[in-house]
């Protein structure tokens, strides 16, 4: 959420905030709504000035003055009712657009429509080069007996899949390769509830939005995560922290669930667009700084970067432009590993910064040592990995003539030190 005296002061600004973003907000009537109540609360306050008054004066009256006193509070009673009323009416209309109204992005963001349009900064390994035919994933999975997507849609409908025996270990090694990355660096491990209420997706920016995306437990009134980024974000919600508690370093390992609506058709093929996968997410949550929020996306950028490295997977780095940016990101590095069988890179990881955008909106604040004043936070998140997404890049990559898959040097401790999947000729895909 945005401070809305920001909005008045510049109301410009975030009227191109949104067209450059592709978000449809009317900030005219948010203006003209947040003066209207302005307006009506200065009556209230007059009334209450009044009342206050009359009601100090009354016990040294008597006669027809404090007839005419008592009187003039009754007078002001339906009045007040009024304007009360009028508040009830407003403030909804108010709250709801201001949900609405995106972040600005940074300066140095690209402007552009859609994710076609997101600039290159660097790519960075190299790409393999086949002395034979390649197979892709899904093939390869078949063939070792490790992957089954015929069976998950059999159980769980479209855009479903099983990774069983090998692919189940390489899919976890992979997950707890990067824990472990992210522990050794001093961001505290969580364990989180991806059940969450509509305040915590509101609070970090997914509703409204997202909803289309979201599975929802409507008998509980509950939502399932896309991402550990919500509870992790969220977990300090409300709260006021001390400033020497912060920077909060989170990370998480967990499932993940989107309906990915709207996608009928798109990407359809193997483990790229899937209903449900797991993930582990890196949160920081930090002091009102842009100099240090700058620090810390860089941070998480890293963190993400040695991992695919330890992998030995080449990608690349893209600055996300305006049209591909959330409502609250003020700027997204996305990085993109390569994936021979799509013959390109292709996003795996998403590093955000959002300033106090979903601070704001949780009441997520810390008390200033010297002013004693209370600041909103600022926060940022990045995928460190996700799976089985990733799995593209290294069954394909990893790949040799004969079938087989050499495991990655860094991910053989997390797998009985196996150095090869290899199929066996009685193995069976089925």
């Amino acid at each position: 959420m945005i401070d809305i005296k920001q909005i008045r002061e510049n109301p410009e600004k975030f009227k191109k905030a949104a067209k450059d973003k592709n978000f449809d907000v009317n900030i005219d009537t948010l203006v003209a709504l947040d003066e209207q109540i302005r307006e009506v609360r200065t009556q209230l306050q007059d009334i209450a000035t009044q009342k206050n008054q009359i009601g100090k004066s009354i016990p040294k009256l008597s006669g027809d003055e404090k007839q005419s006193a008592l009187a003039r509070l009754s007078e002001l009673k339906p009045k007040e009712i009024e304007f009360q009323e009028r508040i009830k009416v407003l403030q909804p209309e108010f709250d709801e657009l201001m949900l609405q109204v995106p972040q600005p992005a940074d300066d140095d963001v690209p402007l552009g429509k859609d994710d076609t349009e997101n600039v290159e900064i660097r790519k960075e390994g190299q790409i393999r080069q086949f002395d034979f035919e390649p197979k892709d994933h899904v093939q390869l999975g078949l063939a070792l007996g490790i992957i089954d997507i015929e069976r998950g849609v059999k159980l769980a409908g479209t855009r479903n899949y099983i990774l069983k025996g090998d692919g189940a270990l390489l899919h976890w090694a992979v997950l707890h390769f990067a824990m472990d990355c992210m522990v050794s660096k001093g961001y505290v491990p969580m364990s989180v509830p991806l059940l969450m209420k509509d305040e915590t997706m509101t609070g970090t920016g997914f509703f409204p939005g997202s909803e289309d995306q979201t599975y929802r437990m409507e008998k509980d009134q509950l939502n399932l995560a896309g991402t550990a980024e919500v509870p992790l974000t969220a977990y300090r919600m409300g709260e006021i922290l001390n400033a020497e508690e912060l920077p909060l370093k989170y990370v998480a390992l967990s499932s993940c669930f989107r309906r990915e609506a709207g996608a009928a058709g798109k990407d359809t093929y193997g483990l790229y667009r899937i209903h449900q996968f797991d993930k582990v997410e890196q949160v920081v949550i930090c002091k009102n700084n842009i100099e240090e929020s700058n620090k810390f996306h860089g941070e998480i950028l890293a963190n993400a970067e040695a991992v695919m490295q330890a992998l030995e997977l080449p990608y690349r780095i893209a600055n996300v432009c305006t049209g591909d940016l959330g409502r609250g990101q003020a700027k997204k590095f996305d990085i993109e590993a390569w994936m021979p069988s799509r013959g390109n890179y292709c996003e795996t990881h998403s590093a955000s910064k959002f300033y106090e955008f979903q601070a704001r909106r949780m009441n997520l604040r810390y008390k200033d040592p010297k002013t004693k004043k209370n600041i909103f936070c600022h926060t940022l998140n990045n995928t460190v990995i996700a799976s089985p997404r990733i799995l593209i890049s290294l069954l394909e990559l990893y790949q040799n003539s004969d079938g087989s898959i050499t495991i990655p040097l860094v991910l053989r401790p997390y797998m009985n030190d196996k150095e090869k999947l290899v199929p066996a000729p009685h193995r069976s895909a089925r």
